[in-house]
């Protein structure tokens, strides 16, 4: 049987940023979790989410969210994730890209984040 490869890292993190903004299992982020850790949803999904509730209890773990942060949260954040190197896995795409990658949105064919190269791309001044 072939483990996932989130299995080597079950029961090791603190805290877990989810920021996934569609309709998602939590127990693979769940189970990443150590005693008291927390599960942060970040932005909204417009369906109601659903776990396994042991996930929880058995660990004294907790879920948590916000619709979005201050200016200054945000930046505590970002100095937090630079102090302990937190990183992020992005897909750079310039903006003649931006209509596939909507449809690879709607596809679900995304495995990161887009960001949108506005500086690198090559726009015409019209």
């Amino acid at each position: 049987m072939t483990r996932a490869p989130y299995h080597a890292a079950a029961g090791t993190l603190d805290y877990v940023i989810d920021t996934v903004p569609a309709h998602h299992a939590l127990e693979p982020y769940l189970a990443l979790l150590r005693l008291d850790g927390k599960l942060l949803v970040m932005g909204v999904i417009n369906q109601p989410m659903s776990f396994v509730s042991p996930m929880l209890m058995l660990g004294r773990k907790s879920i948590a969210g916000s619709f979005v942060g201050s200016v200054e949260e945000a930046e505590e954040t970002l100095k937090f994730c630079e102090a302990k190197g937190v990183t992020s896995q992005i897909e750079v795409v310039k903006m003649g890209y931006v209509n596939e990658a909507l449809e690879r949105l709607e596809r679900n064919d995304v495995r990161y984040r887009f960001v949108v190269d506005v500086a690198g791309s090559n726009l015409d001044a019209a």
